[in-house]
């Protein structure tokens, strides 16, 4: 199991590295757009900051375009790469173009048999939207669940996006979802029980420790 930051900023990358709990980072075209430098300058700097993965997301729209995209990626990247592609036919076709040379994920899955198609191209990571999912199709944890039935005993896995609580982050997992990908303030909520901090207080006023 892996828990990622789901951002391309810089400072926030640098606060998790300090956690040493966060194992990587995810980006998408949105996320990229956030940052107040140049893609490329982005990735680098990210790259720096993990010694786990780093997603890149292809946002080229033929496949000519997203092979070249992808290993311009792997470039920049180097080891660390894994490509977001999206589930789309066209997609799909990438994936099996890049899998042999390049850790592929596939994002945006929104059925189990699409996840079944990822895994027969050779995608490493199966990306599911789950908040998203529930909005859309009326249960992201389900998704998960039956994503999950269709890749057991494969190498395929299953990373969780778009949650936006705690118990969701939870559920997923319980569902079958292998890691978690968050935003930084998500990531703080996981880490964060109002119990927890009273029972630490508790301690602390009639405890004893080593000075």
């Amino acid at each position: 199991m892996a828990i990622y930051l789901d951002s391309a900023i810089a400072s926030e990358a640098k606060v998790v590295k300090l956690w040493g709990w966060v194992k990587g980072i995810t980006t998408n075209p949105t996320l990229l757009s956030q940052s107040d430098t140049p893609p490329e300058t982005t990735l680098k700097n990210l790259v720096a900051l993990t010694s786990g993965p780093l997603y890149y997301q292809l946002v080229a729209s033929d496949k000519a375009g997203m092979l070249a995209e992808g290993r311009k990626a792997f470039e920049i990247i180097g080891s660390q790469t894994i490509l977001k592609i999206p589930a789309t036919p066209l997609g799909f076709e990438v994936v099996a173009s890049l899998s042999p040379e390049i850790t592929c994920s596939v994002t945006a899955i929104y059925s189990a048999a699409q996840a079944a198609v990822a895994r027969e191209a050779g995608a490493k990571i199966a990306i599911a939207y789950v908040n998203r999912a529930t909005r859309l199709l009326g249960d992201g944890i389900a998704l998960v669940r039956d994503m999950a039935s269709v890749l057991k005993g494969s190498d395929t896995e299953i990373l969780a996006a778009s949650i936006k609580s705690p118990e969701e982050a939870a559920a997923s997992l319980q569902a079958g979802a292998h890691h978690l990908t968050l935003p930084l303030a998500m990531l703080q909520a996981i880490a964060t029980h109002e119990f927890s901090q009273k029972t630490v207080e508790e301690f602390a006023k009639g405890g004893i420790g080593l000075r």
